[in-house]
């Protein structure tokens, strides 16, 4: 084998094909096979790609390009194959790989390189985009925008999304988040919560509720000020020395506190944070602490379910329907603490709807760049939804809750359904309010 297709299997993670063994388990399960037909959008086909890549079969990886980016990375497969494979190592691995060697062209290198390096891991750069949501809104810029039709001239449906973007908070609430909220009667534990950058620019509101649950069940919390991005959508993307830098901050910053779980409230980056310890795994000055930071990280509703579960107030009877995360069930293999919750609230009905697990199409940001297949496997999500005969969908990742919102709208249900994020729908029927 000569040097160069040694290394390139080494950067593939070729030896994880292997596993591989065709049999077609996964088809069932792939959100992509199920809608586009095709064996090169299927896991197996994706996987026997990147192998023929290893084995020097094909020469240019920018053959690998489209089914890699049409391929959502919920990890369903994952769930239901029977040898093991590691698809989520390889279909990063052989991302970063197409990444590395296809040319850019300068706007989009640029752009590229300000959200990755400047916007996203930037806490303040996040701050000042929320602001600037709050700003259009409150001068009055997004009504005459879209009372103009401007917004359906946007590229990529760009004004589809602006419609159900969540309610901006003032540049005031948004800097009250306390350092420390201390834990309401009893302390059961200390933990340090994750902000995030999408969830502190868009969601702040969820944020501050996410720290009230928690100090409502007993939990003194903690917000790191060194904290940045966790990484996930460079790694999605091929940016994978990127995705590694912001770990290792992370690892960092969190190490100060000495806290019990490391709280996160968005199933992306708690399935991103769970895996510091396979990202770093080469790096032996930085495995055992990936490692262990990775055994803190914990989804809001485990910690909320371990301390007992959230005790709800007689309110209207309601029935709800729950949008898993495909990060937070194929990955953090979280299933039944958010149902727990849920269920446990008085008066209130929740309604599984048909194939539960199968992913929404949202993906990060998929369903901007791929908006055509991501319409499709939500069109098909909706009918299902649909089939509940419930009023409110509840979320546990913001991906999730802006399709999910999407999805109502596509389907003009606004009069008789809402999509919500566990957070809020726990606060709601306990009577926490901001």
């Amino acid at each position: 084998m000569s040097e160069n297709l040694a290394a390139l299997r080494a950067e593939l993670n070729y030896d994880k094909t292997s596993k591989c063994v065709q049999c077609g388990y996964c088809l069932p399960a792939c959100p992509t096979y199920l809608t586009m037909g095709k064996e090169t959008h299927s896991p197996r086909g994706r996987i026997n790609l990147v192998k023929m890549a290893g084995e020097g079969k094909i020469k240019d990886l920018s053959v690998l390009e489209e089914p890699l980016d049409l391929c959502l990375g919920c990890r369903a497969c994952e769930t239901v194959c029977p040898t093991g494979v590691e698809y989520g190592a390889i279909l990063e691995s052989a991302r970063a790989a197409v990444t590395r060697r296809k040319k850019f062209s300068v706007p989009v290198k640029a752009l590229r390189n300000t959200l990755f390096k400047k916007v996203f891991p930037s806490r303040r750069a996040m701050k000042l985009i929320g602001n600037a949501m709050w700003l259009y809104e409150k001068t009055g810029v997004q009504k005459l925008a879209r009372k103009s039709g401007l917004m359906e001239k946007l590229p990529a449906h760009l004004g589809e999304f602006e419609k159900i973007m969540p309610a901006p908070v003032s540049p005031g609430e948004r800097s009250s988040l306390p350092a420390v909220t201390r834990a309401k009667g009893e302390k059961k534990y200390t933990v340090a919560f994750f902000v995030g950058c999408v969830m502190d620019a868009m969601f702040r509101r969820i944020n501050h509720l996410s720290v009230q649950l928690l100090a409502e069940v007993g939990c003194d919390v903690i917000v790191v000020e060194k904290q940045t991005c966790c990484g996930a959508l460079h790694a999605h993307t091929g940016e994978l020395d990127e995705s590694r830098k912001l770990a290792k901050q992370n690892i960092v910053a969190f190490e100060q506190a000495e806290v019990d779980f490391i709280v996160n409230n968005a199933g992306g980056c708690g399935a991103m944070m769970v895996e510091y310890d396979h990202l770093l795994a080469g790096e032996p000055e930085w495995a055992e602490r990936a490692r262990q930071f990775a055994g803190k990280t914990k989804d809001i509703s485990q910690v909320l379910a371990l301390c007992g579960g959230i005790k709800g107030q007689e309110r209207p009877a309601e029935r709800v329907t729950y949008q898993r995360s495909c990060h937070m069930t194929n990955v953090q293999k979280v299933t039944e603490d958010p149902l727990g919750l849920i269920k446990g609230l008085p008066n209130v009905e929740l309604v599984e709807m048909k194939e539960a697990n199968m992913c929404c199409g949202s993906a990060g940001i998929y369903n901007i760049v791929q908006y055509d297949a991501s319409m499709e496997i939500l069109d098909y999500k909706m009918k299902h939804v649909k089939d509940t005969q419930t009023t409110t969908i509840v979320t546990t990742n913001p991906g999730c809750l802006l399709q999910m919102k999407l999805g109502i709208e596509r389907e003009n249900l606004n009069d008789r359904m809402r999509a919500v994020h566990l957070v809020e729908y726990l606060a709601e029927r306990c009577g926490i309010n901001l």
